[in-house]
C-alpha cells in the first residue's frame, strides 16, 4: 500500500506539472498570435477597410460605418486564422522554452520545489512531465503539418487584399523552365480553376526540339491540367505550334497542337510562384515531388531534390532540436536554491535562441559534402551531448 500511495503522489505531481506547462504554452501562443495580428491590422488597416468597402459595393450593400467595421474584423480574422496555425508550428520550440520557465518560476514562487525536495524526490522529477508534455505537443505539431497545413495551403498564399477569398487568387506565371529545358509562361494561372481543374490562359511555350535547342514556339489561349492514359500534361485550347529550320531560320507553317506534356505540374508552378508553399506540403506530397523531379532529369534536379529532402527530414530534426533545446534551458530554472528568476531568464534567453536557431538554420542551409537528409540532424548531434550534460548536472 505504501508503494501504491507513493505512485499516486508521483502521478499527481506529474499531472500537475504537465497541466501547468501545457496551459503556459497555450497562453504564450495566444499572446504572441494576438500581438502579431494586432501589428498587422494596425499597419494594413486602410487596405482592410478598402477591401471591406469593395465587398459592400460588389454585394450592392450600403457602406455604413458599422457594416464596414464588422466586415473589416471578419477580413482580418479570415486572413489570419490559417496563418496563425502555421505560425504556431514555427514558434512552438521558443514558446515551450518560455512556458517551461514560467512553470518552474511559478513552482519556485509557491515553494513547490521545496516540497518536492522535502518529500525525498530529486529535482530531475520536474523534467520528466515537462519533456513528456513537450513531446506530445511536438507530435501535435507534426500532425498539423501533415494533415491541416496541406488542406489550407492555398489560403496561406493570400495577401491582405485577398482577404475574404477562399483560395489563392489567379496570378501570372513568369518564365519557368521544366526539367527538359522547355520554358513556359502564362498570363494567368489558377491552381483551383474550374471544378478543381487547374487552368492557365495566355500560354506561351518555347519547347525543345529533337536537336536539343528551343526551335518550337507553342501559343495557346487556354490550358487545363489533365491526365491521359496515366500521363499528366496540359490540354491546350487554341494551341498553335510554330517551328523554324536550323539551316536558314525560316518559319515552318503553323500546325495545331492540343497537348503539352511537362513536369511543370500545378503544384510545381505554385511552389515556384510562392516561395513558402512547399513548407505547407505533407510528407507524401514532398515524396511525389521528389519522384517527379528525379524523373525530369533537369539541370537543377539535384539541387531541387536536396531542397525537398531537407524539407522532409527538417521537420523531424526541428522536433528533436526543440526537445534538446528545452532540456538545455531547463537547469536555469530547476534549481535547488532560491534564485532571481528574472536574472535566470536573461541568462537563459541567448542559450535558447542560439539552440533553436541552430536547428532552424541546420534544416534550411546546405552543408557541403553532407547528404541533405543527414545534414539537417547536425545541430541535433551537437546539442545532444550538451543536453545530457546539463540535465545530469542539475543539483538535487
Amino acid at each position: 500500500m505504501g508503494f501504491a500511495g507513493r505512485g499516486d503522489r508521483m502521478s499527481i505531481l506529474d499531472r500537475s506539472i504537465a497541466k501547468h506547462f501545457v496551459a503556459n504554452v497555450l497562453m504564450l501562443l495566444v499572446i504572441l498570435c494576438c500581438f502579431v495580428v494586432t501589428i498587422d491590422a494596425s499597419v494594413n488597416l486602410d487596405r482592410y477597410i478598402k477591401n471591406a468597402s469593395k465587398l459592400a459595393r460588389e454585394n450592392s450593400q450600403g457602406e455604413s460605418a458599422l457594416r464596414t467595421g464588422l466586415v473589416t474584423v471578419f477580413l482580418v480574422a479570415d486572413l489570419w486564422w490559417p496563418r496563425l496555425i502555421q505560425l504556431s508550428t514555427h514558434l512552438l520550440g521558443l514558446v515551450m522554452a518560455g512556458a517551461m520557465g514560467f512553470t518552474c518560476s511559478q513552482m519556485a514562487r509557491h515553494r513547490e520545489m521545496v516540497a518536492i525536495l522535502a518529500s525525498g524526490q530529486p529535482l530531475t522529477r520536474v523534467a520528466r512531465p515537462v519533456l513528456l508534455a513537450a513531446a506530445a505537443l511536438c507530435g501535435v505539431q507534426l500532425a498539423v503539418q501533415e494533415t491541416v497545413l496541406p488542406r489550407i495551403a492555398p489560403l496561406l498564399t493570400r495577401d491582405t487584399g485577398d482577404a475574404g477569398g477562399r483560395t489563392m487568387t489567379a496570378t501570372s506565371v513568369p518564365l519557368m523552365a521544366d526539367g527538359r529545358g522547355n520554358v513556359l509562361m502564362a498570363g494567368t494561372f489558377d491552381a483551383r480553376g474550374e471544378d478543381g481543374v487547374p487552368v492557365m490562359t495566355g500560354v506561351v511555350v518555347w519547347a525543345v526540339g529533337d536537336s536539343g535547342v528551343k526551335d518550337r514556339r507553342i501559343v495557346a489561349d487556354r490550358a487545363m491540367w489533365r491526365v491521359r492514359e496515366g500521363v499528366e500534361g496540359w490540354d491546350l485550347e487554341g494551341g498553335v505550334e510554330e517551328s523554324r529550320r536550323l539551316d536558314d531560320s525560316s518559319i515552318r507553317p503553323a500546325v495545331a497542337v492540343d497537348r503539352f506534356e511537362t513536369d511543370l505540374t500545378p503544384t510545381a508552378i505554385t511552389i515556384k510562384r510562392y516561395g513558402g508553399y512547399s513548407q505547407c506540403l505533407s510528407w507524401s506530397q514532398l515524396v511525389e515531388l521528389e519522384r517527379a523531379t528525379r524523373e525530369s532529369r533537369g539541370s537543377d534536379a539535384q539541387k531541387q531534390l536536396a531542397r525537398l529532402e531537407r524539407l522532409r527530414w527538417g521537420r523531424i530534426a526541428t522536433v528533436v532540436t526543440n526537445l534538446l533545446a528545452l532540456s538545455i534551458t531547463m537547469p536555469f530554472f530547476v534549481t535547488r536554491e532560491p534564485r532571481n528568476m528574472v536574472l535566470q531568464s536573461l541568462k537563459c534567453a541567448p542559450v535558447a535562441i542560439i539552440s533553436l536557431m541552430g536547428g532552424v538554420l541546420g534544416s534550411a542551409a546546405e552543408i557541403p559534402g553532407v547528404p541533405a537528409g543527414l545534414g539537417v540532424f547536425v545541430p541535433a548531434m551537437v546539442l545532444a551531448p550538451i543536453s545530457i550534460a546539463t540535465i545530469t548536472g542539475i543539483k538535487t
